[in-house]
């Protein structure tokens, strides 16, 4: 259940339409969909790293967690009940993340740069993950393992399918972007309810 909801929320996170989707968008219109799955593997790749961070920086606190739980519950399903509705009510960037990356490795590691120099994250993940009980695991290691794989594939899904759809839509996606925030908006709003109901 925990790397369901970890893969829902790697796919939620990386789903809302910002200057990195439109980038994707434009490299799949302008170099086909390698070029658009390579850029959005740059931004997974970032947020992995930072997502490790929080995850395994959750393990050497752990007795810490443990005695603050409840709090540490009621704080992260409430971020993620507020990040679910910015997302929901974000409109979609209307200029496109400035990079020029000319091969397909240049606009992997172009996007990687932008994303990574964004440590914010770091403290986002962490209240993510306290949201989806993390510190209620005994075996700590095992599930920030499950966490961070569950959030790669779910953001994998996206940049994959994001791809593959304007591919083969090509420019008949570009008035659905709003729609796209709309549902990533309502599946993190669906996390922090649960969360907080449990």
């Amino acid at each position: 259940m925990l790397l369901l909801k970890s893969i829902i929320l790697g796919f939620s996170v990386s789903a809302p339409v910002g200057p990195i989707g439109l980038l994707c968008i434009q490299r799949v219109l302008s170099r086909g969909k390698t070029a658009g799955i390579l850029t959005g593997f740059g931004a997974v790749t970032a947020n992995i790293i930072y997502a490790s961070i929080a995850a395994f920086g959750f393990s050497v606190v752990s007795a810490f967690l443990i005695e603050q739980q409840a709090l540490l519950r009621l704080i992260g399903s409430a971020f993620l009940f507020y990040l679910g509705v910015k997302t929901f009510f974000k409109k979609p960037a209307s200029t496109a993340a400035n990079l020029q990356g000319k091969s397909l490795v240049g606009m992997y590691l172009s996007t990687f740069l932008l994303m990574i120099t964004n440590p914010v994250t770091i403290l986002n993940f962490t209240a993510m993950f306290a949201g989806l009980g993390f510190d209620q695991s005994s075996d700590t290691g095992l599930t920030a393992v499950t966490l961070i794989g569950g959030v790669f594939f779910g953001a994998a899904i996206w940049w994959v399918s994001l791809s593959l759809i304007v591919s083969i839509f090509k420019n008949k996606i570009t008035p659905h972007l709003g729609l796209v925030n709309k549902i990533a908006g309502l599946l993190i709003i669906a996390l922090g309810i649960l969360a907080f109901v449990k």
